[in-house]
Parts: structure tokens; C-alpha cells; sequence
């Protein structure tokens, strides 16, 4: 097999890129912007997104992450809500700065009338469901906001659900709330995302939902044993029987167990370093110095996506990148926005078709969001 020096994109891959509609579920941009900001409208030094990078890599329709930081609703009503809604406004501002670049996304008509513009569409979904705030009259209200999923529960457990990365499971998976929430969220045309969600919350949505579901941005647990956070087999074929889409995360952690494993290590370190006086910062870079990140391979991204395939077939993947989430962590070859076309080439050096490479860029994505627009217009 290639190595990963060797996956440049040819002539064809960037042909693929630029002619189909390439929807990236989980790019967290807004939250970027909020913490220090950058015009991505224009070329950025920092960060993994921006509009001559996008248009570089073929991105039509990125799913810009609504993301609101698990501890917020500790410190009590409102503060996801007003962040949430802050975050929304910093999207709708970068679509009326740049009119000529960007447009808002509410529909799947709109993706494709924008895709036909030539306009790159700002889609969103809300990385944690703290915002909604146990009041179905919120999920109308971000519903009406531009909202298209919701990911139940971020890093730790809320009022809707448990997380993956949290060892209290109050809920046993969902709330009594959680449960009208996910009923809801069909009826109203909010898709369910099950990343982040323990595996019994992902099981009781999978009895509950009566609309296909994303996995907006996980990978799998084969690559990366014991990582609650991605899912496993069995997971993947509750997914394809409920025919919902997992989007590969292209964090090297979710990628490999090698690089999942040094942050454990060096987490583990810094304890005994700062019980020693060393501060986290000098620790931290002492320890990358000595201990490089074992950053995940192209190839090994393109195993996750062959791997879903042969599972439970070709409908049921797509691409959820988690660019400008996951830090310095991301793989050689796919280190932003510009290089999708990387990920082409490695699909037909693959063997994958025209037609099966535009189903994994978005024709996949596309089928579950109609699915979720035609529910709602239905019930």
C-alpha cells in the first residue's frame, strides 16, 4: 500500500473534489472565532478552515459546530443558552460579511442551490444539548436558529444524556427527559447525533428515533479498543438498521490506539511532575520534546472508512473531520481543509468509484438530512 508521502492528490481526485457536493459534518470554527478571532472569510495563519483552504479542498457544505463546553451548564440557566445563540450569530455575521462566499444553510434545498452558486454553505449542528435546558420550546427555537442536529451530550453527562467520557451514568443512558427530546427533535426535522452518547443512551435512541441518525464526527472502537467514544460493530449495525450515517473524526486519537494512549501517558506524567512543582506548561513541552505525538497515517483514516464499508456497505459513511477541534492532533496528509482531496486520492487508489466516493463526500448525508426534512413534514 501507498505510503502516505505518496498520497498526493492527482488531477482526477481534484476533479472529484470540485464537481461533487463535499458536506463535512463537524467543523468547529465558531467556538474557534469566540476564543480569539480570525476573519476565515480571508486566508488565516492559524487554524484549519478557511474560505481559500475550503474552496482549495472542494468543501461545499461544512457543518459548522455550535459547541458548548460541558461545565456551562453547571454554572447554572441560561449561560449554554446565551453562548449557543452567541455562537449562531458569529455564523449568520460571517454569511452577511462575505455574501459573495458564504450563505447560510437551512435546508437540503439550499445546499444545493448554493452548490449550484458556487457559495459554500454554512450548515449547523449544537455539540452538546445543555442549551436546550429541559424546555422543548428551546429545541424550537434553535430549530428556527438554523439547528440541523444536536449531539446529545458533549464530555460529560447533561440533563438529556449520558456521555462516553463520563463514569457517572445517572441516566442509564437517556433521561426521562432525553426521551421526549429525541421524539421531538424527529417531529420538528432536528437530526440526533449519537457522538459523545454512552453506548446505552445510543441504544435507546436507536429504539426511539424513527428518522435515520448521524454519528456527526467518531470513529471506530476497532482501531482504538476500550475508546467508548467511537463505536463498535454491533454499534455500526444498529446504525445501518436505522439507516443513519457515521462520519469519520480524523483526530489521529480517534484514528489509532498509539496516539489515543499519549495523552493517557502524558497526563499520567504531568501529575508527577506537578506534584513536583513543574509547571503544565514548561511539562508539556518538555514532554512533547521528548516524547513526539505519534500522529495517525492517511491510510490508516481511509481503514476506518473501508472498515464501516465492509461492515454494513457504502450508504453509511461519510466525513465528520472535527477540524479546528481536535488541535495539533491531525493526521499527515489531512492536516485542514485544503487537502480532502488527499482523501479522494486514497479512495480510488482504494478502488472506490466515482459514484461511491461522491456517496462518502455527501450524497450519504444528504439522504439521511431528506429523511429528517420529510418526517417533519409529515408528522
Amino acid at each position: 500500500m501507498a505510503s502516505d508521502a505518496a498520497i498526493q492528490a492527482g488531477e482526477h481526485a481534484k476533479q472529484i473534489a470540485k464537481q461533487a457536493l463535499l458536506i463535512d459534518t463537524h467543523i468547529d470554527v465558531p467556538y474557534r472565532i469566540a476564543e480569539k478571532w480570525d476573519d476565515v472569510s480571508q486566508a488565516t495563519d492559524g487554524g484549519d478552515f478557511d474560505y481559500p483552504r475550503a474552496v482549495k479542498g472542494g468543501l461545499n457544505a461544512p457543518f459548522m459546530s455550535i459547541y458548548i463546553p460541558a461545565n456551562l451548564e453547571k454554572e447554572g440557566k441560561g449561560k449554554s443558552y446565551q453562548l449557543a445563540n452567541q455562537l449562531i450569530d458569529s455564523m449568520e455575521a460571517l454569511a452577511q460579511r462575505a455574501p459573495d462566499k458564504f450563505a447560510m444553510a437551512y435546508s437540503t434545498a439550499d445546499v444545493e442551490k448554493q452548490f449550484n452558486a458556487g457559495k459554500i454553505s454554512i450548515a449547523m449542528g449544537m455539540e452538546n444539548g445543555s442549551p436546550i435546558e429541559g424546555d422543548l420550546n428551546n429545541l424550537h427555537h434553535f430549530y428556527k436558529r438554523g439547528i440541523r442536529y444536536i449531539t446529545l451530550a458533549h464530555s460529560q453527562s447533561n440533563h438529556i444524556s449520558d456521555s462516553s467520557y463520563d463514569l457517572r451514568r445517572q441516566w442509564k443512558g437517556l433521561s426521562p427527559f432525553g426521551k421526549e427530546l429525541v421524539v421531538e427533535m424527529n417531529k420538528v426535522g432536528v437530526l440526533v447525533d449519537v457522538s459523545h452518547i454512552s453506548d446505552e443512551a445510543f441504544y435507546q435512541v436507536m429504539e426511539l428515533s424513527k428518522v435515520p441518525v448521524v454519528a456527526s464526527h467518531s470513529s471506530l472502537r476497532k482501531y482504538t479498543p476500550g475508546f467508548e467514544r467511537n463505536m463498535n460493530d454491533d454499534m455500526l449495525k444498529a446504525l445501518a438498521k436505522n439507516g443513519g450515517v457515521i462520519q469519520i473524526n480524523f483526530g489521529s486519537s480517534f484514528v489509532t490506539s498509539k496516539a489515543n494512549g499519549w495523552y493517557d501517558k502524558r497526563d499520567e506524567a504531568q501529575k508527577e511532575a506537578e506534584a513536583s512543582g513543574t509547571s503544565k506548561v514548561d511539562f508539556r513541552a518538555a514532554y512533547l520534546k521528548k516524547n513526539p505525538f505519534p500522529f495517525a497515517s492517511l491510510e490508516q483514516v481511509l481503514d476506518h472508512i473501508d472498515h464501516v464499508v465492509k461492515v454494513i456497505g457504502i450508504d453509511h459513511v461519510g466525513i465528520g473531520s472535527d477540524f479546528d477541534g481536535v488541535g495539533d492532533s491531525l493526521p499527515v496528509g489531512l492536516k485542514d481543509v485544503s487537502m480532502y482531496p488527499n482523501l479522494i486520492q486514497g479512495l480510488l487508489d482504494r478502488g472506490y468509484d466515482d459514484n461511491q466516493i461522491k456517496q462518502i463526500l455527501g450524497g450519504n448525508t444528504m439522504r439521511v438530512w431528506k429523511a429528517a426534512e420529510h418526517y417533519a413534514t409529515t408528522h
